[in-house]
């Protein structure tokens, strides 16, 4: 039950609260007059509307027409609104639920129920989606490695603790996929609180991620928070701003770290779109909002540490045509610490995780960080495939038997890393057959350092596709067993 369900005092509220009348109802935007004289709504308030159907809708101020005009954006259907129906100013900002009482719980933008399970108690705290920032003196550093057991992640753009991580790419590249994957893997490792944004997610896909967390055990200790795609966009435009309250609420007055995943933070950039269009604003590049930059870091300023407790972020990020100039995906990209791109081109060579080690990059990559052999290291296997991308062209007009020695041994090599790379996920096990694998950094630098060093020359390049660690590679050459790999000619 939230402040805006309450039916019961809605006669109170009526005589104590200001009370304006709808003049107009364009689809989700709604124009509000008050009373001459009479005190409007600050920006960002909520107004309550009590439909002819007795279902309340919240709408929050977008603009002061005039004087006495407000207009105002519905986070919920605005079917059964008519002219002249009253609408009651609340004098604050959306207030939702936070606290244990979430937990295992799915709510929406407004903090509604949305799991059929029972009500919210009404002792729970509440808090306004809109709040600031904390200081930037009071903020902590991301200088902590957050270890996810997926090998080229840990390799190559290592995650921060109290950072933020963003997953870019197309559609059908597996983004979803490796968000799923992520938090099986946190699981054992990570004894925090997971805080789940679905922007402008399917039914379909909201029901999966349900029972994944059900049954791997992950739902006690999560609160999922949906806004579907079906809904109007004011819902999936505050989405994000709901879960990083919830997830400031544990970190701030529980002192606990939280793990926040979002998918997909692109759908909340054309969420503010749809809205700045249906406000009348005029379009910015590419047809974004003029807003863009201020309101993609309204949400990612507030995900920081504070006083040794984090908020980790890992947000999958659509990117449109595959086009990584997009303004959306530029200015996201501006925000965060690591940097992982996933590639259509892997995909299509099942090379899974599809991540390009080439274009990915994460700020943690430091010797004062991660140490100076995993440094190293990376930068060898970056050079590697760089190296054997160059050659690629020559290769696909005269075969590699044309190259130098030293090429043919490097390309043999990036090749031999290129699978090594690859991983079976936990969460495609019902569809592959095969289990999940997570290994350790330290077992994914020394599988790397052999490759490099010339160790496994000799291997079939099949046998160090979708393993594990290395020593599965050495077994698979001891036995014959090969996985079901790419062919070698390939380029």
């Amino acid at each position: 039950m939230t402040p805006f369900s309450t039916e019961s005092s809605a006669a109170t509220t009526l005589a104590s609260q200001p009370t304006g009348r709808i003049t107009a109802v364009r689809g989700a935007v709604i124009d509000v007059a008050f009373d001459a004289g009479m005190p409007l709504p600050a920006i960002n308030d909520a107004l309550t509307i009590t439909s002819a159907s007795q279902t309340r809708i919240v709408v929050e101020v977008q603009a002061h027409l005039n004087e006495s005009t407000v207009r105002a954006l519905a986070l919920s259907s605005t079917a059964g609104l008519s002219r002249h129906m009253p609408v009651i100013a609340t004098g604050k900002p959306i207030q939702i639920p936070v606290g244990d009482a979430l937990l295992g719980r799915l709510i929406d933008a407004v903090g509604n129920v949305g799991d059929g399970g029972p009500q919210i108690p009404p002792d729970a705290p509440y808090r306004s989606i809109h709040r600031p920032p904390p200081e930037i003196a009071g903020q902590g550093t991301a200088s902590e490695v957050f270890s996810t057991g997926i090998k080229v992640i840990d390799l190559l753009t290592p995650l921060a603790q109290g950072g933020k991580a963003a997953m870019f790419g197309g559609a059908g590249v597996g983004k979803t996929v490796l968000v799923m994957e992520l938090i099986h893997a946190m699981v054992e490792r990570y004894q925090g609180i997971s805080v789940f944004a679905g922007v402008g997610e399917r039914s379909r896909e909201g029901h999966e991620m349900l029972g994944d967390m059900r049954t791997s055990g992950v739902l006690p200790r999560s609160v999922l928070v949906y806004g579907q795609m079906s809904e109007p966009p004011g819902a999936r435009w505050r989405v994000p701003l709901t879960a990083v309250t919830v997830a400031e609420y544990f970190r701030d007055e529980r002192h606990q770290n939280v793990l926040l995943l979002m998918d997909n933070l692109f759908r909340f950039v054309q969420a503010g779109a749809e809205v700045s269009g249906l406000l009348g604003r005029m379009p910015s590049r590419v047809g974004y909002q003029p807003t863009l930059a201020t309101e993609v870091a309204m949400v990612q300023e507030r995900i920081v540490s504070v006083g040794g407790a984090a908020v980790t972020a890992i947000e999958a990020v659509y990117v449109p045509a595959d086009d990584f100039t997009d303004p959306a995906v530029t200015t996201i990209a501006s925000h965060v610490d690591s940097m992982v791109v996933l590639s259509r081109s892997m995909a299509a060579k099942g090379m899974y995780p599809a991540i390009d080690p080439i274009r990915s990059s994460s700020v943690l990559l430091d010797p004062q960080v991660v140490g100076k052999d995993h440094v190293v290291i990376a930068n060898e296997v970056r050079h590697a495939l760089e190296r054997y991308h160059e050659l690629q062209d020559v290769i696909a007009l005269l075969g590699v038997e044309e190259l130098s020695a030293e090429d043919q041994r490097l390309v043999g090599r990036a090749r031999r890393l290129q699978r090594f790379l690859t991983q079976p996920f936990a969460v495609t096990k019902a569809f592959t057959g095969v289990p999940g694998r997570s290994v350790s950094t330290a077992d994914t630098l020394s599988g790397c350092r052999a490759i490099l060093a010339g160790e496994c020359d000799e291997f079939q390049e099949s046998s160090l596709y979708m393993i594990g660690t290395l020593d599965e590679a050495r077994e698979r050459e001891r036995s014959g067993t090969m996985a079901t790999a790419p062919a070698k000619t390939a380029p």
